[in-house]
C-alpha cells in the first residue's frame, strides 16, 4: 500500500537509469519548467482550481508508475510492448512521461488543454528522447506513445493503451484536501473545493482479486469526498483502458464506507 503523495516517483525510479536520465531531463528544461509553472497561473491564479503545477506532475508520474508495477506483477503485458514499440522499461519511461507532462496544455488554457498539451509536447519530446535513446527512430516511436498519454487523460477521450490508461487514472487519485487548500483560501467555496477538503488520503494497493488487481483507497472525513470520487475520479477511470481492473474503496474516517467500481 503506497500513500499518494510528492515522495513516490523518487523511489519508483531507482534503480531504473532510463527513468532517472528523462526525469532530470525534464525537471532541468527551462521549456518544461516554465509550461507548469504557467498550468498553475492559468488553473490556481486565474481560475481558482487546485494545483496543475510540478507537484502534481510529480505525485501522478508517482502514482502511475505504481500502478504500472501492479499491473506488471500481475501478468499485464503494456501496450507498447505487445505492439512491438518497446520493451517494460520503455513502457514505465512512457507512463512516466506522460503523467509528468500530462496538465502542461493548461499553460495557454484550461479549455481543451489536453490537445494543447499534446501540441505542446510534440515540439521538445523527441529532443528530451533522443538524449535518453541513441537510436533516433526509437525516440520518434516513443514519442507518440506520450502524446497519447497526454491526449487522453481528459475524461472525454477514450484511452487506448494500457500505459493512457494507467496515466488517466493516476491524474484522478491526486485529490487529497492538500490540492484544494490554495483555491479555498482564495475564496472558492463550490463542492468541488469542500469535496476535495474533506478527503483525507488517498492510497494505491493491490487488489484483493486478481481480476481486479487495483484497488484506490480514499479515505474522508465526510460523505462529501464521494463527490470527487465520482464526478474527477471517476469519470476518469470509466474511459480509460483499465476500468475493469481498478476499484475505489471509500473510508469515512478510517472505516469502511462504500466500495465502488466505474467499469
Amino acid at each position: 500500500m503506497v500513500l499518494v503523495s510528492p515522495t513516490i516517483l523518487k523511489k519508483k525510479i531507482e534503480d531504473h537509469p532510463i527513468l532517472e536520465k528523462a526525469l532530470s531531463l525534464l525537471e532541468k528544461s527551462p521549456e518544461v519548467q516554465a509550461y507548469l509553472s504557467m498550468a498553475n497561473v492559468m488553473a490556481v491564479q486565474r481560475l481558482l482550481y487546485n494545483d496543475h503545477g510540478p507537484v502534481h506532475s510529480r505525485i501522478v508520474a508517482g502514482a502511475a508508475l505504481e500502478m504500472l508495477d501492479i499491473f506488471l506483477e500481475e501478468g499485464f503485458v503494456p501496450s507498447s510492448v505487445r505492439d512491438g514499440v518497446g520493451d517494460e522499461e520503455d513502457a514505465r519511461l512512457i507512463v512516466m512521461t506522460g503523467a509528468y507532462l500530462h496538465d502542461i496544455g493548461n499553460s495557454v488554457h484550461r479549455t481543451y488543454h489536453h490537445v494543447t498539451g499534446a501540441a505542446l509536447a510534440s515540439r521538445f519530446l523527441p529532443r528530451i528522447l533522443r538524449k535518453v535513446y541513441q537510436d533516433p527512430y526509437k525516440a520518434y516511436r516513443i514519442t507518440p506513445e506520450i502524446l497519447h498519454c497526454i491526449l487522453s487523460h481528459d475524461e472525454g477521450v477514450m484511452a487506448l493503451s494500457l500505459e493512457a490508461g494507467i496515466v488517466k487514472v493516476a491524474d484522478g487519485v491526486d485529490m487529497a484536501e492538500g490540492r484544494a487548500r490554495m483555491p479555498y483560501r482564495q475564496g472558492k467555496y463550490d463542492i468541488h473545493a469542500l469535496s476535495a477538503l474533506a478527503i483525507r488520503r488517498v492510497e494505491i494497493a493491490k487488489g484483493k482479486s486478481s481480476r481486479v488487481p487495483v484497488r484506490i483507497i480514499v479515505d474522508m472525513d465526510n460523505e462529501a469526498g464521494v463527490f470527487q470520487i465520482e464526478e474527477v475520479l471517476g469519470k476518469k477511470i470509466a474511459t480509460s483502458s483499465v476500468a475493469r481492473y481498478v476499484e475505489v474503496e471509500a473510508l469515512r474516517r478510517g472505516e469502511p464506507f462504500r466500495v465502488m467500481r466505474f467499469g
